[in-house]
């Protein structure tokens, strides 16, 4: 039953993704016809030889890449979210908020200021620290937390949101650093997909496919989590181990999507959240389903970033938290009115 549930929503949801894809190549300010999309991609995943022209630009080396790369954001994301909220049992987490993408900004922020711009094993220096930073701030975060051995939600989450604080103003004190570096850092700490190619793609894939494979593998761990600390020990399950990997591997694709894309707020609080409501609170079937979600959920409002006000470009992180922003007021606003019944 569980396998039947998760192909038939998955399926639906990757025809949706693909879909969503091939539309948002066409829309932009050139409206590229159907039918040229199709051919100038079969040809560049068939090896086939085109005359370079405007279109073939436009399409594989500018949209493309970028939707691709909003997809794998949208998608990592959605998937720490999915994380974070089962091991907190609190649909109020979300990376933003319980300090991870403020490490990662810091770690970023910090390599764009000081031009470090090597790679290491072909992924981005910004990429490397962006992952220390999340890493360092989760660990703090978690540190902190600690009270005889346990991991109070309310603590955890309170503690995000002091770390996070700190690490904002460490994020502020590079800006006074930044010189030539200035509008960049700007552009990129409010989010955006505007300069991806294919390295951040092949970037993220990596990132995504090992945080999705590691929680994935640690979903049904996970299931049992949210029964209670003393719950899981009882079942058999290493609590702070399975807690620490879930960390770790939700921060992997958090910093692979802010040294990406910048900071992109809410994603990981709305769609796990509304994901829950459709399929359940199995994480075996939440967590693909969240990703799948994400992605075609990011992919869209990129596109109405670049589109809305063309040829100018709002940056993506701020459409997010237009949304998110109220969404988040409304879980707010429901837990107050359990409590209160």
């Amino acid at each position: 039953m569980l396998i039947k549930k998760l192909a038939l929503i998955t399926s639906i949801l990757l025809v949706i993704a693909f879909a969503s894809t091939w539309v948002c190549v066409h829309i932009g300010s050139e409206k590229i016809p159907f039918g040229e999309i199709n051919k100038i991609i079969i040809a560049k995943l068939t090896g086939k030889h085109l005359l370079e022209s405007p279109i073939e630009t436009i399409v594989w080396d500018l949209r493309l890449p970028r939707i691709l790369v909003a997809a794998f954001v949208g998608a990592s994301l959605a998937l720490a979210g999915s994380a974070f909220q089962g091991i907190l049992r609190n649909p109020l987490a979300d990376p933003y908020i319980v300090g991870t993408s403020a490490g990662a900004a810091v770690g970023g922020v910090f390599a764009i200021v000081f031009n470090i711009r090597g790679s290491l094993l072909g992924i981005s220096a910004i990429a490397v620290l962006a992952f220390v930073g999340a890493i360092l701030a989760m660990y703090i975060v978690y540190r902190i937390s600690v009270v005889g051995g346990r991991v109070p939600v309310e603590t955890f989450l309170l503690a995000g949101v002091v770390v996070g604080s700190f690490l904002w103003a460490m994020v502020s004190f590079l800006l006074t650093l930044a010189k030539q570096n200035m509008q960049e850092v700007i552009f990129w700490l409010m989010g955006s997909t505007g300069s991806a190619g294919w390295s951040e793609v092949t970037m993220l894939f990596i990132y995504f496919i090992i945080g999705f494979t590691g929680l994935m593998y640690l979903s049904h761990s996970l299931n049992i989590l949210t029964l209670g600390d003393e719950s899981a020990m009882h079942l058999g399950v290493e609590v702070e181990r399975i807690r620490n990997l879930i960390i770790i591997f939700a921060s992997l694709v958090t910093a692979a999507s802010v040294a990406a894309a910048g900071l992109i707020g809410f994603v990981g609080l709305m769609i796990p959240h509304v994901i829950r409501r459709v399929v359940g609170a199995d994480h075996r079937i939440l967590i693909p389903t969240s990703a799948l979600a994400g992605a075609i959920y990011l992919m869209w409002v990129d596109t109405a970033a670049r589109s809305i006000l063309s040829p100018r470009e709002i940056p993506v992180g701020v459409l997010t938290a237009i949304m998110g922003a109220p969404f988040f007021l409304y879980l707010l606003r429901n837990r107050k009115r359990k409590k209160e019944m």
